[in-house]
């Protein structure tokens, strides 16, 4: 199996079933996450990484190789889950009312007990809050926070520039931040 990204999109090109094996096995969850992440549906998620996976067979001969292709693939993912969400009636896409978030909370996070940070209670709690966050915000955030894409291959990847990157990180935490504050400030208390 090619060992390089040029020999992997080489390989693509000349439609070696293993290239695209390999690059199913690093990015299909990936993706899974970013499209679940901003469509809050299962369903939907797994129809992203098929279109995405599609798009990649279909256009690998018109890649370029500007960004690398797990960017690449990011891109087409998260183009997908826009034309998603455009088509639902209660789409809200747009970032003109936006304005920072501010805490009202304030919990000192250090004092919480490590048992009731990691536990799976607060993990579900932090998924719903997550899924809370207005699409735009919870793309970067993933692709930033969970899959730990440098700012300058999130930007690739969702088309926007590097500051961008960095205000809807900056409110996507802060939103975060401001839900979870009343759960464990009620669970620090017992």
């Amino acid at each position: 199996m090619p060992d390089t990204e040029q020999a992997l999109i080489a390989a693509l090109k000349d439609r070696d079933p293993a290239a695209l094996s390999v690059l199913f096995e690093t990015y299909a969850d990936k993706i899974y996450r970013l499209a679940a992440g901003m469509l809050r549906d299962d369903v939907q998620a797994d129809g992203v990484v098929q279109n995405t996976f599609l798009a990649l067979i279909e256009k690998v001969d018109t890649f370029e190789g500007r960004a690398n292709i797990g960017t690449w693939l990011y891109r087409v993912a998260y183009n997908e889950c826009l034309m998603r969400l455009r088509r639902k009636p209660d789409a809200d896409l747009d970032e003109a009312d936006e304005a920072d978030v501010m805490p009202g909370h304030f919990t000192d996070w250090t004092t919480l007990p490590e048992a009731l940070i990691s536990s799976a209670e607060a993990a579900a709690e932090m998924e719903r809050a997550i899924a809370r966050l207005k699409p735009e915000l919870r793309a970067v955030f993933t692709l930033r926070d969970v899959e730990e894409l440098s700012t300058a291959e999130t930007a690739r990847a969702l088309g926007i520039s590097e500051a961008l990157v960095k205000v809807r990180l900056h409110r996507a935490r802060l939103a975060l931040r401001e839900q979870l504050a009343a759960y464990f400030d009620d669970r620090a208390r017992v």
